[in-house]
């Protein structure tokens, strides 16, 4: 399973809240600072009516309740009438206007990150499992947006009412006031280092989440091979295992983050038992009156919940800043692969292909070695060798998924280096063995979202890849979803609609990657010749280890280590002897095609095994070739 660097605590301190916020507000945030005002005037509003509510309770009692003014009774039923009403019609406007803000920026916010990603080069994804990249984009977006509308509520709507209601209750009595305050300043160190523990245990909790992710993403698509391997129950434990572990850190957090608003119940319970205690022997005494006693300690009942809430966003907060700087690290890594700010024009007409004297490592796996070729314009060049040998690493080099340490990689006389990458890559169609379609309809994973593709060029593409063999069978022909990675396809449907779509994109180079490798004898015959009608007119290049597809190319390009061992047509490097024939032989031994060439040892037939005819000459000069 791929992992993900997960900064340290150092890196955590050094990315402090402000930096976070800051990097929010001025990448989304700002771009609703009109609905975002507009809200915040009702939640002032809102927040204004609880001190509204408190300030009541005195004449509600002093002047009706104790003094018996019936004529005030109206008056003062009337206001508490607005101040509900008020409070009501406010509290519905912010937060419908604060949905809109948080739904549309963290959508801003998914679709750029999407953006960045898909735009990594091949080794960023190598790193970075699409289960952590999925939790990235989906969940921890999902609770950064919950956690500034959060913020936003208690800055405005918690923070006013918070206000308000104290003022009402410092106009009473301001002793009573400051000593029901009395105890905040001892919260602040502990609720300093709850902050740090919750950041802490939510950052763990968002680690173990992306690779429950990343664990579900493995078992769906590796869902054939498990059952066939009998793998559930290892499967499951390892699942569980994660899934234990992730809930432990999410329980953590949530202690962490509940017990900031707890010690502050505690300290505001300490705090109104003190006030009770001295206040009240003013009450009994009549130095204050009823009225004053209610709208006190309504007040002061009614500070609790903005309190709490207050306070909770501090803990909520360092949990959403753990995703944040996860989210942010993403954004901000570099993207290794761009197009120069000057790039040339693609060439024109059918290109002829160039390595020259190419090196490219793997970190410290050497992968070609001062690889020289050329794929000459409007022909078949075909690459054959061991797997490992470099061949599918020059299809990655002429389509620049990868740029190498040295050389040059050229199409007629351009570097590739030196074309915009969506010129380049329209140079290219590429069919690879794995014939990978995405869950939509038939049509839809040919045409790929073109609206320039006319019904006669769409049915000329079907009948040279026989896709219109099958497609009479199909219950509602192409508009028939094809299901996850065309699942509901065979090997050979699939690969024949990938053969499709590259007819579609009628382009001048052609890549075909083992297209027929994983295919049967029937279905193989089939995607050859749509294979065949695809690479006229074009210049191909063809990876290949069933020499019997590649024997009439313009020219096979012998691999081994990343270098060419030899090359020329298959009559040329027959009779030359060496790796090919040796290959060649090897495969149609008795005039049969072994399934498998890439396991080329295992393929020995097993009358070889016996002393009269152990492995000599050209099978022993092969197998140390290949194993060596």
């Amino acid at each position: 399973m791929s992992t993900e660097h997960t900064p340290s605590d150092a890196q955590q301190e050094h990315t402090s809240s402000r930096e976070l916020l800051g990097w929010l507000w001025h990448g989304y945030l700002r771009h609703y600072m009109g609905l975002l005002g507009v809200a915040v005037i009702f939640m002032l509003i809102e927040g204004a009516t609880m001190g509204a509510l408190g300030y009541m309770m005195q004449p509600m009692f002093d002047l009706v309740f104790v003094a018996g003014n019936t004529s005030a009774l109206f008056w003062v039923s009337l206001a508490f009438l607005g101040i509900f009403s008020m409070r009501g019609i406010s509290s519905v406007t912010q937060k419908v206007l604060l949905s809109k803000v948080s739904q549309s920026s963290a959508a801003r916010l998914r679709k750029d990150m999407l953006a960045r990603l898909i735009r990594q080069d091949p080794s960023f994804h190598q790193s970075h499992a699409p289960g952590l990249l999925l939790q990235r984009v989906q969940t921890d977006v999902g609770a950064i947006n919950a956690v500034w509308q959060a913020m936003i509520t208690g800055a405005g709507r918690d923070l006013v009412a918070l206000v308000a209601v104290l003022s009402v209750a410092v106009s009473i009595d301001w002793r009573w006031t400051l000593i029901l305050l009395i105890g905040v300043p001892g919260l602040l160190l502990p609720i300093s280092l709850l902050q740090k523990y919750v950041r802490r245990k939510a950052s763990e909790a968002r680690d173990l989440g992306a690779a429950l992710a990343t664990r579900l993403d493995e078992i769906f698509h590796g869902i054939v091979p498990i059952k066939l391997n009998k793998l559930e129950d290892y499967q499951l434990g390892r699942f569980s295992n994660h899934t234990d572990s992730f809930v432990k850190a999410e329980v953590k957090a949530a202690f962490g983050t509940s017990a900031i608003s707890g010690m502050t119940d505690i300290m505001a319970g300490v705090g109104f038992m003190a006030v009770l205690l001295y206040g009240g022997s003013e009450i009994i005494s009549g130095e204050k009156t009823v009225g004053q006693f209610m709208s006190f300690f309504t007040s002061i009942g009614l500070s609790f919940e903005p309190m709490r809430r207050l306070a909770n966003i501090s803990g909520v907060w360092q949990a959403a800043a753990a995703a944040l700087e996860r989210i942010k690290a993403l954004m901000d890594a570099p993207i290794l692969l761009t197009s120069p700010q000057n790039p040339q024009a693609a060439p024109k007409g059918l290109p002829s292909i160039h390595l020259n004297a190419v090196n490219l490592n793997y970190g410290e796996a050497e992968i070609l070695r001062s690889l020289t070729l050329e794929a000459e314009a409007g022909k078949t060049t075909a690459l054959v060798g061991a797997s490992g040998a470099g061949k599918s690493t020059i299809f990655n080099l002429l389509t620049r998924m990868v740029d190498p340490q040295s050389g040059a990689v050229q199409i007629n006389d351009t570097n590739v280096a030196d074309l915009d990458t969506d010129d380049l890559r329209g140079l290219f169609s590429v069919v690879t063995q794995e014939g990978l379609l995405f869950d939509e309809t038939l049509r839809e994973n040919i045409v790929l979202g073109r609206q320039d593709v006319s019904e006669e060029a769409l049915q000329k593409a079907l009948d040279a890849s026989h896709v219109a063999d099958f497609l009479e069978k199909l219950p509602h022909g192409l508009d028939t979803l094809v299901g996850p990675r065309g699942s509901a396809l065979s090997g050979g449907q699939r690969q024949r609609v990938v053969i499709a779509r590259a007819l579609l994109r009628n382009t001048p180079i052609l890549l075909l990657d083992e297209a027929t490798s994983a295919l049967d004898a029937q279905s193989e015959k089939v995607v050859q010749q749509a294979l065949d009608s695809l690479s006229g007119g074009r210049t191909t290049l063809v990876i290949a280890h069933r020499l019997s597809t590649v024997r009439n190319a313009d020219k096979i390009i012998v691999m081994e280590r990343g270098q060419v061992a030899d090359q020329g047509t298959h009559d040329e490097l027959l009779e030359r002897g060496g790796i090919y024939a040796d290959l060649y032989r090897l495969q149609f031994q008795d005039g049969k095609t072994l399934l498998d060439p890439k396991g080329i040892a295992a393929q020995i037939p097993a009358t070889m095994a016996s002393e009269k005819t152990a492995p000599t000459g050209w099978v022993r000069r092969l197998i140390t070739r290949l194993l060596g």
